[in-house]
């Protein structure tokens, strides 16, 4: 677990996501006092959205349409 202080974390926060996509946590600290967490997110399973108005017909466009 990383502990920053808010300034830190506010001047150099881009050096600290690769340990957030890691796993990592990071502690937020106030002149040394924890006040907050930063946690990574689960990895979300990428699903295929449907067309709006064509949902219900079943039209899928392919990932190299994107």
């Amino acid at each position: 677990m990383l502990q920053l202080n808010i300034h830190e974390a506010k001047t150099h926060l881009s050096r600290y996501l690769p340990a957030l996509e890691q796993g990592e946590t990071i502690l937020l600290c106030k002149r040394n006092v924890p006040i907050a967490e930063i946690r990574p997110l689960p990895k979300m399973p990428i699903q295929p959205r449907p067309l709006g108005l064509a949902s219900d017909k079943g039209v899928e466009l392919p990932p190299e349409f994107f």
